[in-house]
């Protein structure tokens, strides 16, 4: 079975916890991308990464787009909402399905 983590900053990830979810606070980009890639090569199908910490490793993340797993999914941080999010899963869904799921024609 699968595993879910989720990485960012303590305050931004500890909640995660309470769910099961394995929590890997870290500090900076370098303790951030050490961390992803263990996860991605470890038994983990799922990885949550803050939006803050996933604009540091944005190169990091693009190795991983091409593959089924892990899937990276950004999520908002304590510092709020970019938008980076969505975004990343509305592209994936257009990818997936062929058109714009949001795209309402009146």
């Amino acid at each position: 079975m699968y595993k879910i983590a989720v990485v960012g900053d303590y305050d931004s990830i500890y909640g995660f916890a309470t769910l099961g979810l394995s929590i890997c606070p870290v500090q900076n980009r370098e303790e951030a991308e050490a961390k992803l890639r263990q996860l991605a090569g470890g038994r983990y199908g799922i990885i949550y990464i803050t939006e803050a910490i996933a604009a540091q490793l944005k190169d990091v993340i693009e190795e991983y787009k091409e593959q089924t797993m892990p899937a990276i999914i950004q999520i908002p941080g304590v510092s709020g909402n970019t938008g980076a999010g969505v975004e990343g899963v509305k592209k994936t869904v257009e990818q997936a399905v062929g058109s714009d799921i949001l795209f309402s024609q009146e």
